[in-house]
Parts: C-alpha cells; sequence; structure tokens
C-alpha cells in the first residue's frame, strides 16, 4: 500500500510540496533518528522491532485529515504520538508485523496561548509539559495548571491519562482542569466539545490515548497559586529511623493540608563510601503552596517525630493522595481513582543493556487482542475494569458510538462492544 499511500496524501494535502518534508519514509535517511527522537524505552529501539511504513509530522489539522483518510482507504493501522513517555511504546511500534502501519507524530503541533484575564490557555497535543509551565510562566507568576512533574512528558498522551503531579492535592488531576478540547475523529471531522459532545468530552479526558480520535488541542483552567512555593527533600536512612518515618507517613501524608505535597522515594544505597554492605534511603520529597515560616509550624505539628528545620538546601516512589481528590467523584472522568486512595506506589525496575532481549513489553494488567474484533471486548474487560472500574463500560459506550470499527486502536486501547 505503499505508493498508494503517498499518492493519497499528495492528492488531499492542503500543500503537495510539503510532503517531502512532513512525511519519512523507511528510505529516508531521517527515518530512524525521528522514530527514535522521542522513544524512552530501548527495548523498542532494536533492529527486530517493528517500525511503521511512514512517520508523519503534520503542520495543519488538514494534514492529520489527510493522513487518517489515506491511512483508511489503503488499509494501514494509525498510530499518535505526542512525544513524551510512552514506556511501553504503543504510540510507535506495535507487537505484531502483520498490519502496517504508520505514525503521526504531533511534534510541529505544540503551541501554547495564555489567556491570563481568564485564567484559561490553549495547548497543542504536541507539546511538552514543561513547554506549558514555560508558556504560563512568561505570563503570570501567580496562575499555573496541576499537570506532572517531569517536563519533558508529551500533555496530549498525560492528560488523555488523567495526569496527576504535585498540585493534584489542591486541583485535582490534569484532565480535572480540561474544559474543552478539538479533536479529529475516524470521519476525520475536526470536533470540539459542543460538537463531539459531553461522552466523548469525558472519556478522553482520562480514557487513555489512542482509542477515540486524535486531540489536536486541550483548553485549560488554569489554578491559582503564590508567588512563593516551598520545597525540600529530607533523606533517611535505616539506621536513622526511615522504617518508622515511612509507616508513619503512611497514615498522615494523605490528611495534609491540600497545599502540601509530600513523597517517598525508596532505593537501596551503599552504608557509606568505603563500606560495601547496603542499606535502604528513604527520599522525602515535599512542595508546599507557600512560604517556609507557614510549612514548619505546620511540620512541627502534623509529623514532629520527622524533624523538619529550615535547611539551605529496585526504587520504590510513594505519593500521597487526599485532599481535593477525595472530593471528586470517581464518575466525574474516566480515571477513577479517588476517595479510599491514601496513596500511589510506583516501581522502578533498571537491567543491563545486555539484558534487553529477555524483556518483554510490560502490559502486566492485560491486553487486547487489536487484529481481531473477535472477542476483543471480553478480554479487554478484564483489565479494563480493573483499572478503570465502573467507568470501563462508559467508555465502551462511548467508543462503539464514535469508532464502531475500531480504527483508531492498540494494544491496551478502550474497544467498541462489536466491530461493524
Amino acid at each position: 500500500p505503499s505508493e498508494g499511500f503517498l499518492h493519497c496524501l499528495s492528492i488531499h494535502f492542503a500543500n503537495s510540496t510539503s510532503i517531502s518534508k512532513l512525511v519519512y519514509t523507511q528510505r529516508n535517511s531521517s527515518f530512524s533518528s525521528v522514530l527514535k527522537s522521542s522513544a524512552q524505552n530501548f527495548r523498542f529501539t532494536t533492529p527486530s522491532t517493528p517500525t511503521p511504513l511512514f512517520i508523519i509530522t503534520p503542520l495543519l489539522p488538514s494534514h492529520i485529515q489527510a493522513a487518517i483518510y489515506c491511512s483508511r482507504i489503503h488499509g494501514l493501522h494509525v498510530r499518535t504520538r505526542s512525544g513524551g513517555h510512552d514506556f511501553e511504546g504503543l504510540s510507535y511500534t506495535t507487537a505484531n508485523y502483520i498490519v502496517p502501519f504508520v505514525v503521526i507524530d504531533l511534534v510541529n503541533l505544540r503551541s501554547v496561548q495564555v489567556d491570563v484575564e481568564n485564567a484559561t490557555a490553549w495547548v497543542e497535543s504536541g507539546a511538552t509539559i514543561g513547554e506549558l509551565y514555560y508558556g504560563i510562566a512568561q505570563k503570570s507568576r501567580t496562575l499555573a495548571f496541576p499537570a506532572g512533574l517531569f517536563y519533558t512528558v508529551g500533555v496530549g498522551g498525560q492528560f488523555s491519562g488523567g495526569g496527576y503531579g504535585p498540585l493534584f492535592r489542591k486541583y485535582g488531576l490534569a484532565a480535572d482542569n480540561v474544559i474543552d478540547a478539538r479533536l479529529i475523529d475516524a470521519k476525520g471531522r475536526i470536533l470540539d466539545r459542543k460538537s463531539m459532545g459531553e461522552d466523548l468530552f469525558w472519556a478522553i479526558r482520562g480514557g487513555g490515548g489512542g482509542s477515540f480520535g486524535i486531540v489536536l488541542a486541550w483548553k485549560l483552567k488554569l489554578v491559582a497559586v503564590p508567588a512563593i512555593v516551598t520545597v525540600f527533600t529530607v533523606s533517611k536512612t535505616l539506621e536513622q529511623n526511615a522504617t518508622k518515618l515511612v509507616h508513619r507517613w503512611q497514615s498522615i501524608a494523605h490528611k495534609f493540608p491540600k497545599e502540601l505535597l509530600m513523597s517517598i522515594f525508596i532505593s537501596s544505597v551503599k552504608s557509606s563510601e568505603a563500606d560495601k554492605k547496603m542499606t535502604i534511603k528513604a527520599n522525602f520529597s515535599s512542595m508546599f503552596l507557600g512560604s517556609i515560616d507557614e510549612l514548619v509550624p505546620l511540620m512541627e505539628e502534623r509529623f514532629p517525630e520527622f524533624g523538619l528545620e529550615e535547611a539551605k538546601m529496585a526504587n520504590v516512589f510513594l505519593v500521597a493522595y487526599g485532599g481535593k481528590m477525595d472530593e471528586i467523584p470517581e464518575t466525574e472522568i474516566p480515571f477513577p481513582h479517588r476517595a479510599g486512595n491514601i496513596y500511589s506506589i510506583i516501581y522502578v525496575v533498571d537491567w543491563d543493556e545486555k539484558e534487553n532481549k529477555n524483556s518483554q513489553r510490560d502490559l502486566q494488567i492485560g491486553s487486547n487482542n487489536m487484529f481481531s474484533c473477535k472477542g476483543s471486548y471480553a478480554q479487554a474487560k478484564i483489565w479494563g475494569r480493573k483499572y478503570f472500574k465502573n467507568n470501563f463500560d462508559r467508555l465502551v459506550y462511548v467508543k462503539t458510538k464514535v469508532d464502531p470499527e475500531n480504527f483508531f486502536r492498540h494494544e491496551q486501547s478502550i474497544p467498541p462492544l462489536s466491530c461493524f
């Protein structure tokens, strides 16, 4: 289908002369570097990793519409990438060679437009969180947006999945603060919140990317923050009473005032430079929406055994919930993990490059048989109801209504109830 696809694009691109600059074929000398440009997992950059026939880097919505149309009529599968932290490679590779695919990479769609007077912003899906934060900071010191901690994460992927970060105890998830969006559906239509309807708007804010369409841009409700915030990191080893402090943290961190997020990063370290003996270290990292003069008395009252004082300055990461997260119903957006969760745990495992060949894609909660409609819903609901809880069935309802042919799909996308 390669030549037919390119011919189709040349007809439907608004400016056909731009195709050579926006479409990378496997014969292009830059193909490999573009494909790997935002790959965060070296497991999916090996010679045996399935690669797309083409990488399309659109400048205009019409380029995406053309890519969707031409992919459909030539039987090509589509993966959409916003250039962030896709550790499972679902946005730029596949687990199966059977169906040829293309990658629509939103790298050129990354504008940030901030409206300080109305405390809103429009951000395109190809922007990173860092670019969003920078754009807001350029206009105001007292406005912010409650997205993620890592500035290289792409907003398209994070907002699609819900998006928690340092402000989520105060203001909820990123997706809780999305108030409009522009999306291209499987029919190539550009829809906003009003024209897509509340069901689809609900689904794209936490229902995962790659299931319902391609979100071009998101309208955000910005939130108020003080001009000065306070951060600190304190490290304690087992010998310094880390176990008791972590145990105490578990019972109180989710009850702290909403303005305080206190997380723990646990790792193994050497006891000393001269000693080969290993110990466990807990790094307590916090961000407080206020001054150090407010923070120290608060910690003395709520966590006196921690002993915080004014200072100059396999892993497990514990992130406290509570605050605003307890107040938002689990059906508000697809992300359901709200009241009743006191913290989340992130496990990080590293290995040497030579061990790559023994590692597989780590979709532990489950995955779909994306190459057959038969039984796809039954297979997906096994993992879908674990993660999305009762919201999974509503996501399936929306998917069945807006993309019954399952054009937008990957190994953990939302399936239609049946394919038509």
